[in-house]
């Protein structure tokens, strides 16, 4: 039985794209879990600002190594050698797994020696015991990267044999290990129990596949070529799309590096606010958008132009259909969002207020992240990755600037700061710095969205751009009706029920967000968009019929 688990394959894309979907839900769970027990056990203080900070550069080392060598180009050299030869391909992954990893332990273990001279640069405001605290941190998830390196190339690997159960298996293991850390390792090691609960989750995300890969006849050989064609491919095709990546995880780095120098607590009320924010839309963008990269890819390879603008414009009306509504409904129920997900144990009320107006303001933000995503992967598909790279790299530029320009404005123009306490009902709050941060970043987020937008459309000046302002304007239209029927849904309740129970928020956050869903398909419908069509033949007639 165990055998079969692990050797059971999908043949179809619907059947991947369910078990995906699933595994993205089941993530987005457990994530809420997590926060919730973070934000319970230690509150937006000191400890989770070290948390979050540690996080930083095992994140950057993960995201411009591991995920720009699989995405760009392990899996497509692995299927190629996969065709001509088995043994081939299985000695090309030993040898790049040898090389790839010898790689990762160096650079780690660098890292490692370097760690207070990084913490210097980003967590500028970080001294005596909360430096070497984070210090002590950041070193044991340096072992992070390296797990996760060897465990994401299997991942790439076994999908390319069509193993999507085991491989949507893998994230979900990666949060329990962190869950672990929390309820166990935190009462028995204080705050590094987190770190290792981080490093459990590597291992577990690791262990789950490995049976998996063997029965797909994976043999290891310890072959450390360096020189190796394949390796060498490799190398070249994964660096650009590493920049880019690199890029883009630059603005959480500067972000943090900011927020180290505001009131303590600040890193985790923004991490906190983003995480909640960005859920459900990564689930939506990154689902469409790697569902669609194999294909649009194929479309442009055979200069299939029309076919290619078709795709992009199906999927980009599909992403603004399903994320203005949900970012609106944050935008509506966000303290309802934060009190039931974060507001327990020393999860204070001003930690709610602050956190609050952070999502309130990623929450804005949300249709800019989605399309960030998607016209990035097109432009991959379009064999371009230098346009995502230089614009990422931009706007970097511009959230540093823009970041420190609203912290000064925050301490220093009384004005500003005002505006923002009365939109924000932060009234009493002293120290609101993180809601500046929370601003530059939406602001970049939005920036970077246009810049792609417009250099796609110089790139392809035939984009069935009526197509998609008339979807927009139903899609607003639909949403905007919503708005009204979730507010009014949302004030009639609170005059009901109590709001100093949780289970009175919750039932306010429930019943507003049910109302409001409907009320949107309803209004969807009504206007005839064409998206509710796309959706229900590519998900409901196939999964449920």
């Amino acid at each position: 039985m165990i055998q079969k688990f692990l050797n059971s394959q999908t043949k179809s894309i619907s059947s991947a794209s369910l078990i995906l979907s699933i595994s993205y839900l089941m993530s987005a769970v457990l994530g809420l879990l997590r926060d919730r027990l973070l934000a319970g056990t230690f509150g937006a203080g000191s400890a989770l600002d070290v948390y979050y900070t540690a996080f930083t550069v095992p994140d950057f080392i993960a995201l411009i190594l591991i995920f720009g060598a699989i995405g760009a180009a392990v899996i497509p050299i692995f299927s190629g050698y996969l065709i001509k030869d088995k043994d081939e391909a299985w000695k090309y992954l030993s040898t790049f797994l040898n090389v790839f990893l010898g790689f990762l332990i160096i650079v780690c273990l660098v890292l490692i020696c370097f760690t207070p001279i990084l913490l210097s640069i980003i967590a500028p405001g970080f001294s005596g015991e909360k430096k070497e605290l984070a210090t002590a941190l950041m070193r044991i998830m340096f072992l992070s990267p390296i797990i996760l390196g060897a465990s994401n190339l299997i991942s790439g690997v076994l999908q390319v044999f069509h193993r999507f159960l085991i491989t949507a298996l893998a994230p979900l293991m990666y949060n329990i290990g962190i869950i672990i850390g929390i309820l166990f390792f935190v009462p028995r090691f204080g705050v590094t129990g987190l770190a290792w609960g981080v490093v459990l989750g590597g291992i577990l995300h690791l262990l789950i596949q490995l049976p998996a890969l063997f029965f797909s006849g994976f043999k290891y050989q310890p072959n450390f070529n360096y020189k190796d064609p394949g390796v060498v491919k490799t190398i070249k095709l994964m660096l650009p799309r590493s920049l880019g990546l690199g890029a883009g995880q630059l603005n959480t780095i500067a972000t943090t590096a900011i927020a180290s120098t505001l009131m303590s607590g600040s890193i985790a009320v923004f991490n906190l606010a983003n995480n909640l924010s960005s859920i459900l839309v990564n689930a939506v963008a990154v689902s469409v958008s790697t569902a669609a990269f194999p294909a649009m890819s194929m479309n442009f390879i055979k200069q299939e132009n029309e076919e290619f603008l078709r795709k992009f414009s199906s999927i980009f009306r599909q992403i603004i259909f399903l994320t203005i509504p949900i970012s609106l409904l944050l935008l509506i129920l966000r303290a309802q969002i934060v009190r039931v997900f974060l507001g327990v144990g020393h999860f204070d009320w001003s930690d709610t207020r602050l956190t609050t107006a952070c999502l309130g303001i990623l929450a804005l933000n949300l249709i800019a992240q989605a399309l960030i995503l998607f016209l990035s992967k097109t432009f991959y598909a379009a064999h371009n990755t230098k346009i995502p790279a230089i614009i990422s790299i931009a706007t970097v530029a511009i959230n540093i600037f823009l970041s420190l320009l609203f912290v000064f404005a925050i301490n220093f123009l009384p004005g500003f700061s005002e505006l923002l306490k009365n939109i924000f009902r932060l009234d009493g709050v002293e120290n609101i710095g993180v809601v500046g941060l929370s601003l530059a970043y939406s602001i970049t987020a939005v920036l970077e969205s246009l810049l792609l937008l417009y250099m796609f459309y110089k790139k392809f000046p035939k984009l069935k751009s009526k197509e998609i302002f008339d979807s927009l304007c139903k899609v607003l239209i639909a949403s905007s009706i919503m708005f009204v029927f979730t507010f009014a849904t949302r004030q009639l309740l609170g005059s009901f029920v109590s709001l100093q129970t949780f289970w009175g928020v919750f039932l306010q956050l429930v019943l507003s967000a049910g109302v409001g869903v409907v009320v949107y398909i309803f209004a969807a419908y009504s206007l005839k968009s064409p998206e509710l069509k796309t959706i229900e033949d590519s998900f409901i007639k196939k999964f449920l019929y």
